[in-house]
């Protein structure tokens, strides 16, 4: 059992994933991704706000016992009902095990670890249906893997039950660079960039987070958990510091994806420089926005941090 929010400002599991979608916008400056001051051409701070609004119902079906799979599809779909496009869909994949595992009072990795060995062949009938309701950015799956192409859809529910696919399984392939096209969003644009020269040698190298997560018991939402409870000052400084420290130590999938992986070390490689200093990365984000590179693997993590943190006594 884990320590939850107390007194008068205690919130329910689904209510702190709301907070935490809506506290990771609000921090800035997130170098590429939109934050209170920045908008991109086609993808605004609002839509966050009511992305955030629509995911609500699907949060609240997580903290209710529903299965992952279906919690996730609705929370997906909610989120979509706004006119900006995909906002939050690998927030919300880290969201909502987080969420099912808090409600049960066990936020811990090996807490996580039973949500996500609990997870059937729905639940990833669920997940691929997700993908029909945004765009989202994936990698182009092997040949051979073409019938788990994420971008199928509920098309592809034949295969998955014939196979007897779990969620879990299919994001424990989507760790190897082996399925799915690499189950990762466009969160901070909706460009379908084509993955660089270099991508089929080197994204091998830069993983899918959001599926690492969800195989290692969400190791990296703990750490930064603790980093934001530990930091000082405003909410929104402790989410920008926390997010250039993700984007320092880990390429983004995103960007891999989008830009390919040499694009995706050098933006890690430029954060590293600015980390622990807003004003200079203040810089970097304004760059990052002109370039068209968009981190929004790292802010997906920073996301499920909050969560952790605002369950386990982070004040707002």
């Amino acid at each position: 059992m884990t320590g939850r929010n107390s007194g008068a400002t205690r919130r329910t599991p689904a209510e702190n994933a709301q907070l935490a979608l809506l506290l990771e916008v609000a921090g800035t400056p997130k170098p590429g991704n939109v934050d209170r001051r920045r908008d991109l051409e086609d993808l605004r701070f609002e839509h966050f706000l009511a992305g955030t609004v629509g995911a609500g119902k699907g949060l609240r079906r997580a903290e209710h016992g529903a299965r992952v799979g279906i919690a996730f599809e609705r929370a997906v779909a909610g989120m979509s009902r706004q006119s900006g496009g995909n906002t939050q869909f690998g927030c919300l994949l880290l969201l909502v095990p987080l969420v099912s595992a808090a409600a049960r009072g066990d936020l811990t990795p090996d807490g996580l670890d039973r949500v996500v060995a609990d997870t059937t062949v729905e639940d990833a009938v669920s997940f691929y249906r997700a993908f029909e309701h945004v765009d989202v950015a994936v990698r182009d799956p092997p040949a051979e893997m073409d019938d788990l192409d994420v971008r199928r859809g509920e098309a592809a529910a034949p295969t998955l039950r014939e196979r007897g696919l779990t969620l879990s399984d299919v994001l424990a392939l989507s760790t190897g660079d082996a399925a799915g096209g690499g189950m990762e969003e466009e969160a901070r644009g909706e460009t379908d960039g084509e993955p660089g020269a270099e991508t089929e040698a080197g994204t091998r190298g830069i993983p899918d987070w959001n599926a690492v997560d969800w195989t290692t018991g969400f190791e990296r939402p703990f750490a930064v958990a603790a980093s934001i409870r530990d930091d000082t000052g405003p909410i929104g400084d402790r989410t920008a510091r926390a997010f250039l420290e993700v984007l320092a130590d880990r390429p983004d999938t995103l960007v891999a994806t989008s830009h390919g992986p040499a694009v995706a070390r050098d933006v890690s490689e430029r954060a590293a420089d600015v980390r622990g200093d807003l004003e200079a990365a203040d810089a970097l984000a304004d760059a990052l926005v002109e370039e068209g590179i968009n981190p929004g693997t790292t802010a997906d993590t920073v996301a499920a941090g909050l969560f952790v943190a605002l369950e386990r006594g982070l004040s707002v």
